[in-house]
């Protein structure tokens, strides 16, 4: 990307980590491919027009489907203990017991 993605941020924003970078509604309109790029790459940018601010381009949050075995132990880690004869109470206390099921009908 070019240093026109903001004028007001060229040269500060980047580097801080907490400011997003502001471009104008010029600017997008007419380097709408470089800055979707941006985005696709995971960068955020404040739209304005007329120097106020008027909307945000945020990459979407990809879900992960899988959970490296390391990643989930990590995790795990610190995940509160279960009491697991509380737990099974607690499920048949939930569900009815003289409900039939989904077939029975």
């Amino acid at each position: 990307m070019n240093d026109r993605a903001g004028s007001r941020c060229a040269t500060g924003c980047y580097g801080q980590g907490v400011s997003i970078p502001e471009i104008t509604q010029r600017d997008l309109r007419s380097r709408s491919r470089e800055i979707m790029d941006a985005v696709e790459r995971g960068q955020s940018f404040t739209v304005t027009r007329d120097g106020r601010e008027i909307g945000q381009l945020v990459p979407i949050r990809r879900r992960r489907r899988f959970v490296p075995r390391e990643e989930f132990a990590a995790m795990s880690r610190n995940a509160p203990t279960i009491d697991l004869e509380a737990f099974r109470a607690d499920q048949d206390a939930t569900i009815d017991h003289e409900a039939g099921g989904a077939y029975d009908q």
